[in-house]
């Protein structure tokens, strides 16, 4: 089983050119389904792939259930046992898929997150306090959070941007995304100003790494996604807003914000990179509530 999935796992990065992201987690969640079936096997061995059956999986799912893991991982987990094992039946190394009929769990019909007008600007004046405005650390995590907002970013995507990806003049970026899909993105004046005052700040500091990578850490390295969230976790504390506020809902802002102004459908999916307009179409759920909750705090007769 171990060699089947590392050899799945080099099918995906070398013949289906996924990202090293997508690659960890699929790696993550099939060592989960082999550490739960080595713990129901009495002499510890490791099981071979036509061993495994469809009962197997539900009480590996079962197991999962127990644990307490969300509907969500459990399902992102079952899907990559699906697609495991439809290649090992693929390549003619088994002749069933164990879990093509497991069904998904129910995921809860969750809205995604946003912010208001407001809280965005507060996070974002925040990176000016608590230190010197003009320091490279400062002007980086600026520009990092402009442009995340601004051009509506996944985290992975901002921190694989290099300098020569920008394109200043024009406020675009050119960004690749889920499934190596590429596309170009605009992005606000605030955006631009922000990013011309870090590039100035960093030059020495990009000269004698030799990077590449926009946006740095203070060792010269490319930032990680993990340093993209203490930025931001660090913004939002000095701004004092209550509620936990990771990367991705600034993302979800984006989208929402634009929606709200009257921006079509078809043009927030291509701005985001969504494969599928049903992806996009959440955001419309999110922007009537909003609406709606507008109109009960506003309307004389709500």
């Amino acid at each position: 089983m171990t060699d089947a999935v590392k050899r799945f796992l080099d099918h995906l990065s070398l013949d289906r050119d996924r990202s090293v992201e997508t690659v960890r987690a699929y790696r993550r969640d099939l060592v989960d389904m082999i550490g739960f079936l080595l713990s129901r096997r009495q002499d510890r061995s490791s099981p071979r792939p036509e061993e495994v059956t469809p009962r197997q999986v539900r009480a590996w799912i079962a197991d999962m259930h127990e644990r307490g893991l969300t509907a969500t991982t459990i399902g992102r987990r079952l899907s990559a046992a699906r697609s495991f094992y439809r290649w090992l039946v693929r390549i003619g190394e088994l002749e069933a898929n164990p879990a093509a009929e497991v069904p998904m769990p129910r995921r809860p019909d969750r809205l995604p997150e946003r912010l208001d007008v407001d809280d965005v600007s507060a996070i974002m004046e925040a990176c000016d306090e608590g230190g010197a405005r003009t320091s490279i650390a400062a002007c980086r995590d600026r520009a990092l959070l402009e442009l995340l907002y601004g051009a509506g970013l996944r985290v992975s995507e901002l921190v694989s941007l290099d300098v020569d990806d920008l394109l200043l003049g024009e406020r675009t970026a050119r960004v690749v995304g889920k499934g190596r899909r590429e596309r170009v993105v605009p992005f606000g004046r605030r955006a631009v100003q922000a990013l011309r005052r870090y590039l100035d700040r960093s030059r020495s500091l990009r000269e004698r790494s030799g990077q590449e990578a926009l946006f740095l850490n203070l060792r010269g390295g490319r930032l990680s996604a993990r340093s993209v969230r203490r930025v931001l976790d660090k913004a939002v504390a000095r701004a004092a807003l209550l509620r936990g506020v990771h990367p991705h809902v600034l993302r979800h802002s984006f989208a929402t914000h634009l929606l709200e102004s009257g921006m079509d459908l078809r043009a927030i999916q291509e701005l985001l990179g969504h494969a599928r307009l049903t992806t996009t179409q959440r955001y419309t759920r999110l922007s009537l509530e909003h609406i709606l909750d507008v109109y009960d705090k506003t309307h004389p007769r709500a």
